[in-house]
């Protein structure tokens, strides 16, 4: 007879309520949901899940309960409303995006009430939940995380054990200081290309085509380190080129936005910064 992991999801916004869907057709999942909001909850129904009248009523039936809520206040308060009713043993996941001390702050609560804690933020956005493509980074100890594994695989398809309880949340806001970075600089050139008089969505058109076959900034996260690389590494030949190219576009670009009266900080930060940046001193 197959296992089943009873699990409870709370928050059925626009990430939580695609990865409860994936939950809810995942075979050896019984699956109870929580919302403030009936539309979501009835929607989950209809998919098969069953819908809790309360926080304390789905803590009482889960093994794991997935935490999806707004910020850490609501995350505080959700926990809050398990612990009062929930029996040893269980395992909480938290995958709303925390401060970075909030998730060893809960499980140390959490743990005098006898229940573990990961912390399990994702990446991939509402499409990625809706497909199970999520990249899931979870943090907490080898235990809590077999426990909450059989979910996590339901909903994504990249499951990182980052390290210890808030390794989880640490990896996120590494991968989204990127994220926003990247956007900031998108702005620079779409500023640039229509003070240049070109078709801003279709330079959004390459970029996006470009990305999916370049791999985007990623293409250059290949190293286990961020230290400077040694003469003789293999690495050294491979980023000198793509410093050689970075700096050659950097400073036409540059160029460019003199001309055009654009003004491009990040585009001149990163000319300053990219070299040492890729580890070639």
């Amino acid at each position: 007879m197959t296992d089943v992991t009873r699990v409870g999801f709370i928050g059925l916004g626009n990430i939580g309520k695609p990865m409860a869907l994936r939950l809810a057709a995942a075979d050896g999942i019984d699956l109870w949901v929580y919302d403030v909001m009936p539309e979501p909850v009835a929607e989950l129904e209809e998919a098969g899940a069953r819908g809790a009248a309360s926080i304390a009523a789905m803590a009482t039936r889960s093994d794991v309960i997935c935490v999806m809520v707004r910020d850490d206040d609501q995350v505080r308060e959700v926990l809050g409303e398990i612990l009062g009713v929930a029996g040893d043993g269980q395992t909480v996941v938290i995958h709303s995006t925390v401060a970075p001390t909030t998730p060893a702050q809960l499980a140390d609560t959490a743990a005098r009430h006898g229940i573990k804690v990961v912390d399990a933020p994702v990446s991939g956005g509402a499409m990625g939940a809706a497909d199970g493509t999520l990249a899931i980074m979870v943090g907490g100890s080898d235990e809590a995380f077999a426990a909450a594994r059989p979910a996590l695989e339901a909903m994504g398809s990249l499951i990182t054990h980052a390290g210890p309880i808030g390794a989880g949340t640490k990896f996120k806001l590494a991968r989204n200081l990127m994220h926003f970075v990247a956007f900031t600089a998108a702005t620079e050139a779409q500023r640039l290309a229509e003070a240049a008089g070109l078709d801003v969505a279709e330079l959004g058109k390459v970029v996006r085509h470009t990305d999916q076959v370049t791999g985007g900034p990623g293409a250059i996260m290949l190293r286990d380190t961020a230290a400077p690389i040694q003469e003789g590494d293999f690495w050294m030949g491979v980023y000198e080129h793509v410093w050689a190219l970075g700096k050659k576009d950097l400073t036409f670009a540059i160029e460019l936005a003199d001309q055009q009266g654009v003004d491009v900080p990040l585009a001149r930060l990163s000319l300053e910064r990219l070299r040492e940046g890729l580890g070639l001193g």
